[in-house]
């Protein structure tokens, strides 16, 4: 049974709490108190009187005078929003890190935005997971299973979770979709630890997006709301449209790393489509340009449109129409050729056209190979052997 324990007071509080009682000149209960009560904690007067009359604590020594000292010259050691840099060190360093995370993303001059942005949002996570676990009261530290002795980093320090085994806890607070999210992306960070990326912002800015809705409301419904980030940081500005060369550019086939298509492919290959389309997991935004007559609307930058309105049905049809692109194994090809009349069409006559066009040369850009030995085929090949097989 996990008890929530955020309003505890720590070993080396109970110490200088002692201390206070001892030095002259005397602070009643409610002047100590003071010292350790704050927004994100609430301490009972009683558990100030339980240490004075030794009730409580009473293996605990007093702190030093340098130590008691130390304490009352950096009191009260408060960031911005009133949370204290030793007490809430986790949570501190959870909004940090997304912050950190999200102007590294915003930064115009940057070119590895998504994996500085994954690398650093997967920090923030696990400080906000630690500092969650930590306020239930519930140990988080790697233990090994036959002993059950806590294990050791390399340095002696004691190892705790990682985020992958924070989101596996009973205890994780994050909803199916937002731990997908988070699934994915840790995916996506062992692929950036083993090799350079290339140009793979667009392919997964959606996941990116929904990381930081995510991470913002589970601090919020956490830890309470003001201590969210969405007042931290408005949208990101830009100093130029995007003209129709630029756009056509953008909207041509990237030559995305195929070790990130095909982790991409093989994550979300079983996931049911409720998650898919959660924007928990991917928060897809489309940017319209547009001429506003009316009054009212006219200096508006972004403008929300409800998905089951007209515009909203449009806009998605857009958006799927411009998504990836499918991508087809042999036997989809072969299979759809049947369906059409081609009933002989087989893997060996397959093979057979592929090589005759060379289809596996990537300048063709008739598929992609997304990882070794597995070939995936483009829509541009099936028109390909479709208007082949009808010459015949």
């Amino acid at each position: 049974m996990v008890k929530k324990t955020k309003n505890r007071l720590e070993r080396w509080e109970v110490a200088i709490i002692k201390a206070m009682i001892a030095a002259s000149p005397r602070k009643n209960d409610q002047d100590i108190l003071a010292y350790f009560t704050r927004p994100t904690r609430s301490i009972n007067h009683g558990r100030i009187k339980d240490i004075r009359d030794g009730k409580t604590h009473s293996n605990v020594a007093p702190a030093s005078a340098e130590e008691l000292a130390a304490f009352l010259d950096e009191w009260p050691n408060l960031d911005g929003k009133g949370l204290h840099l030793l007490g809430d060190e986790l949570l501190i360093k959870a909004r940090e890190a997304m912050l950190q995370a999200v102007q590294a993303f915003n930064n115009p001059r940057a070119f590895f935005k998504s994996e500085v942005f994954i690398v650093t949002a997967v920090i923030a996570w696990t400080y906000l997971m630690h500092s969650h676990f930590r306020h239930l009261g519930l140990d988080y530290r790697y233990r090994d299973r036959k002993t059950g002795s806590v294990l050791k980093t390399r340095h002696g320090a004691d190892k705790y979770w990682e985020l992958g085994s924070c989101l596996d806890s009973p205890f994780c607070p994050l909803d199916e979709a937002a731990k997908t999210n988070l699934k994915f992306l840790i995916e996506i960070r062992h692929e950036i630890e083993h090799q350079m990326t290339r140009r793979i912002d667009d392919l997964i800015s959606a996941k990116l997006q929904a990381c930081c809705l995510n991470f913002n409301q589970a601090l919020k419904n956490l830890f309470g709301k003001e201590y969210g980030l969405d007042r931290e940081l408005g949208l990101a500005l830009q100093f130029a449209g995007i003209a129709k060369p630029q756009r056509d550019l953008l909207l041509k086939d990237a030559e995305l790393p195929s070790n990130f298509l095909a982790a991409h492919i093989a994550f979300e290959d079983n996931l049911p489509e409720t998650i898919i389309r959660d924007p928990q997991y991917s928060y897809r935004v489309a940017y319209v340009e547009q001429s506003i007559n009316s009054k009212g609307k006219a200096d508006q930058v972004v403008e929300f449109i409800r998905p089951e309105s007209a515009e909203g049905q449009e806009i998605s049809r857009v958006l799927v129409k411009e998504s990836e692109r499918r991508k087809y194994k042999p036997k989809d090809i072969i299979e759809t050729m049947r369906k059409e009349g081609h009933s002989s069409f087989n893997q060996y006559a397959h093979q057979l056209l592929w090589l005759e066009a060379d289809g596996k040369n990537p300048s063709l850009k008739f598929g992609v190979e997304l990882r070794p030995g597995d070939w995936w085929w483009y829509d541009k090949w099936l028109e390909y052997v479709r208007e082949k097989l009808n010459q015949k």
